[in-house]
Parts: structure tokens; sequence; C-alpha cells
């Protein structure tokens, strides 16, 4: 591991993305904390979980990514978990773009349980594997 500053902020309404954050933050030796916790000190890689909420990213995670200070953020790499929705990616990539803040190409994405759908999902396979997503960024 370098000397790579990183940062785990995260959104969730059920606790998966949590989950993963947890993972993430354990695998580059930084705290998950949520995205109400701003950025003050310069991070070259800020993970970013967050998921889909009515066909969009939460206002919140929006509001977030729009108020970073881009000579604070060397880049946003992103991550979560979704029922149906894949991935998002180009939502954050919107809001990024307009703060200046580069985006990794990178992210990492599994299923989460929802509605009784994709029981136990980000189940230990998943965590581990967003550890080792995250070991690979910062290596």
């Amino acid at each position: 591991m370098g000397t790579m500053k990183t940062a785990v902020r995260y959104y969730t309404k059920t606790g998966n993305t949590k989950r993963l954050a947890e993972a993430i933050a354990e695998a580059v030796g930084a705290e998950a904390l949520p995205i109400s916790t701003p950025i003050e000190e310069p991070v070259d890689i800020l993970f970013l979980g967050n998921s889909y909420y009515a066909f969009s990213i939460d206002p919140e995670v929006r509001d977030f990514v729009r108020s970073l200070d881009k000579t604070k953020v060397g880049r946003i790499v992103n991550f979560g978990s979704a029922a149906m929705l894949n991935s998002t990616y180009k939502k954050v990539k919107a809001e990024a773009d307009k703060a200046g803040v580069m985006m990794d190409e990178r992210e990492f994405h599994c299923k989460g349980e929802f509605k009784g759908l994709h029981k136990g999902r980000p189940n230990a396979e998943d965590l581990k594997a967003a550890a080792e997503f995250a070991s690979k960024i910062v290596e």
C-alpha cells in the first residue's frame, strides 16, 4: 500500500451500502462515514457508496458530490448495491463533472436485498469482492 490518502463515504437507506463501505474502508485503512461528514483533509481517492432510488441518485448524494472541493479530492471511485438498476456511475459522474472532480472508470457493484429480492445480499462473498476491488485501486 502506497501513501495514497483515501476516504470512504456512503449513503444508505437499507444498510446494504454501509456494509460494503465498511469492507472497503477496512481494506484501504480508512473509516466508513456517512456523506453527512464532509471531506476536510485532501484525499487522493474518495470511495463513494450509493444506490438508485426512484431511478436517480438520492438528492443528498447529488448535493454531496456537487459540494466537493476539487482541490481536495483526486478522484471518486463509485460503489454500491441495488436490486434492479445496475449502476449509478453515469449519474454520479455527471455531478462530479460539474464539481470538476475526476471519476475513476472502475467501480464496484453488486446486488442488494430489496423487498425480499436477492436475500442476504450483499453477502460475505460480495464484501470480500468489494475489499479486493478497493485494495487493487490503492496499490
